[in-house]
């Protein structure tokens, strides 16, 4: 044990004499290293953070929900041309399913509005996401309120001018003052301020910010716009109770929908149903196909790194045959000098990797001091996997050297030295 604990030590000092003996040879040696890391634990880093910001994002909504529209969320296998005539799903039918569907514990239907300004007084927020809904948007939504309430089942069906307001939204309209029974205007109209939302923070979410948003009743909308406006396209959000088998649950309401459109067998539906569940396989799919891909690319960038180590390491047993041959004429064994070497090439590659994975620590640091809602984490896991990635590389790299070194004859060695 102490004697590989020496091989270590003089392992370490040949390399750091390798390091600074040759500064421009060492460096362009490394760089390939340091490049490679650089490359796969960037991107490993930057896709763990993409999955840890949907994954907060889905945190806030039931994952069963479901989402019922005239657009798919991910691939579909309808043509363009079909999908496009498609028909907004419909008021009625969102009345027919609440009360047609056993397992829904609950239900909302919803309208996709563009951002609009909201003005009080002299103050003005503006690219206010708009979110018209019935009054199970409190339920389906997870809705906390800072203020005031949500709009009732009254003011939902008679789509009474109540609004509820994102926490950055009454901020920028009150500043500090209560916003509670105060009268601001939205769509040309006098809506009365009745609750004023929690703050959710930054962060990435399914759809607009909530703190950036603002609740008013679906019907009130449907008054102004219409039902037939392709401009807004309207969406049926459910969810079913717990316990209920999701295949079956989404067969039942695609039946009802088409029994309700008068659809015939072989006629393809004419709307979407989607799934939350499998809009987060979807994306696992994508940050998966995001790290194969790029640790491909970045492995082109390890390979030559790979030949830079192994290009120093034959350089550095030339330079060193004569000492070669002295330690085996003293009796060193061909494990000992192969192990040297070995130590060596890994040692020289760690050194690599370390500079990698500074840098990226280093994006890391400006990449969040510049964006706001997107935090890029290092974490533990891809230190040690970078740390160990550069080893294996040095390994790999230094085994026809350091074999090459292991063989030599020690006479022939010392001859050719001298």
């Amino acid at each position: 044990m102490l004697i590989y604990l020496r091989v270590l030590r003089e392992s370490f000092t040949f390399a750091w004499n390798a390091l600074t003996t040759n500064l421009l040879r060492t460096f362009l040696s490394l760089l390939g290293v340091t490049i490679g890391i650089f490359s796969i634990i960037g991107i490993l880093a930057a896709v763990d953070s993409l999955e840890r910001q949907i994954n907060d994002g889905l945190s806030a909504v039931d994952i069963s929900t479901i989402y019922v529209l005239r657009i798919s969320f991910g691939p579909t296998d309808v043509e363009p041309y079909e999908y496009e005539t498609f028909p907004n799903v419909s008021y009625d039918e969102y009345q027919m399913l609440k009360r047609s569907m056993e397992d829904i514990d609950a239900i909302t239907y919803t309208v996709f509005s563009s951002p609009e300004s909201i003005k009080f007084e002299d103050n003005t927020a503006t690219g206010v996401n708009i979110a018209p809904g019935t009054h199970e948007f409190y339920d389906i939504e997870n809705i906390k309120l800072d203020e005031g309430r949500f709009f009732n089942e009254s003011e939902s069906v008679s789509g009474s001018p109540v609004v509820v307001l994102g926490y950055e939204v009454a901020k920028s309209l009150f500043k500090n003052t209560s916003p509670i029974g105060k009268r601001v205007r939205l769509y040309g109209n006098r809506f009365t301020v009745i609750g004023v939302m929690s703050r959710s923070g930054s962060g990435m979410s399914l759809g607009p910010s909530k703190d950036e948003s603002a609740y008013v009743p679906v019907n009130f909308t449907r008054k102004l716009y219409g039902d037939n406006n392709r401009s807004k396209a309207s969406c049926i959000i459910l969810k079913p109770k717990k316990g209920v088998d999701q295949d079956e649950f989404i067969a039942m309401l695609e039946q009802n929908l088409r029994n309700y459109r008068g659809l015939k067998d072989g006629e393809i539906s004419t709307f979407f149903i989607n799934p939350l569940k499998g809009f987060a396989d979807f994306l696992e799919q994508v940050t998966s196909t995001l790290t194969i891909i790029g640790i491909v690319i970045s492995g082109f960038s390890m390979l030559v790194g790979g030949f830079g180590i192994a290009n120093i390491m034959f350089v550095s047993v030339k330079e060193r045959t004569n000492l070669i041959g002295i330690q085996k004429s003293l009796g060193a064994k061909n494990r000992f000098i192969l192990s040297q070497f070995l130590f060596e090439a890994m040692i020289l590659a760690l050194f690599g990797g370390l500079f990698g994975l500074l840098f990226v620590w280093i994006g890391t640091v400006v990449a969040n001091s510049i964006s706001e809602d997107f935090v890029f984490v290092l974490s533990t896991y891809n230190i040690l996997l970078g740390s160990g990635v550069s080893m294996l590389v040095g390994l790999i790299a230094g085994i026809i050297p350091a074999f090459s070194a292991s063989r030599l004859d020690p006479v022939e060695a010392i001859r050719t030295g001298m």
